[in-house]
């Protein structure tokens, strides 16, 4: 297994995969050259906290990506863009015949397992800590798995949950609905927070496999979930 750590600019990628020579750095510019491309015309796109109107011809393949997302999950396209790179990298090793690859961006994860792994669950709980983990079958599809925080990271989040993980089979949405729900994450109290959450959750179901959501006391999920279980060694 090949360990390597990528950095271009706001992309920081921690990569594990079973491919010994991918130029995934190069392909990663690549697209990052021609999202900035597209947001030094489109100042829109870069600000707006709300899907916009496209027109599909003539996109680049991560513009277009962020767009369809977006739109999908309620959010503005710069919500989906860690998801997104994620994504189109994990299907560039795919298409170099890898069966195990794992892509983390920032902490939104594509991933792709013909063995189980481990992936961490971080929310800086008061009860649970960062000592939960998902345990992943092998699969041989690739798997999105994103969080969004109110109170950890960077990220704009109107709600203050722990963390909100969505599970999608396209690491893109899974991004940009971690953002709508956890923009939900709102209420008096943590049960009411979790409760509206969930809520919205079944706006989106067609688009996830499951969600995970943790706020102070409560934990609320909906959809199906890998198995979680207590560990300090994880994969990702």
């Amino acid at each position: 297994m090949h360990f390597e750590e990528i950095n271009i600019d706001q992309t920081h990628i921690r990569l594990s995969t079973d491919l010994k020579e991918h130029n995934l750095s190069r392909y990663i510019l690549s697209i990052r050259n021609d999202l900035k491309r597209y947001i030094s015309q489109n100042r829109d796109f870069l600000l707006s906290l709300e899907p916009l109107k496209y027109d599909s011809d003539n996109l680049s393949p991560i513009v277009l990506k962020m767009y369809e997302s977006s739109e999908k999950a309620d959010v503005g396209p710069m919500a989906c863009v860690a998801g997104t790179i994620s994504e189109m990298s994990l299907d560039y090793l795919i298409n170099k015949d890898s069966t195990y690859s794992i892509v983390e961006n920032g902490g939104d994860i594509a991933i792709i397992n013909d063995r189980k792994v481990l992936c961490g669950i971080y929310s800086n709980n008061e009860i649970l800590g960062n000592n939960i983990a998902f345990e992943i079958k092998a699969r041989n599809r690739p798997l999105g798995i994103c969080t969004s925080s109110g109170k950890i990271g960077h990220s704009i989040s109107f709600g203050s949950s722990d963390s909100v993980t969505v599970l999608s089979k396209s690491p893109s949405l899974a991004d940009g609905l971690a953002t709508r729900i956890a923009n939900d994450v709102t209420g008096p109290d943590s049960e009411s927070k979790v409760s509206n959450a969930l809520e919205t959750c079944e706006n989106f179901k067609e688009f996830f496999e499951g969600v995970l959501i943790i706020s102070d006391e409560n934990v609320g999920s909906i959809g199906k979930l890998p198995k979680i279980v207590e560990s300090k060694d994880f994969n990702i």
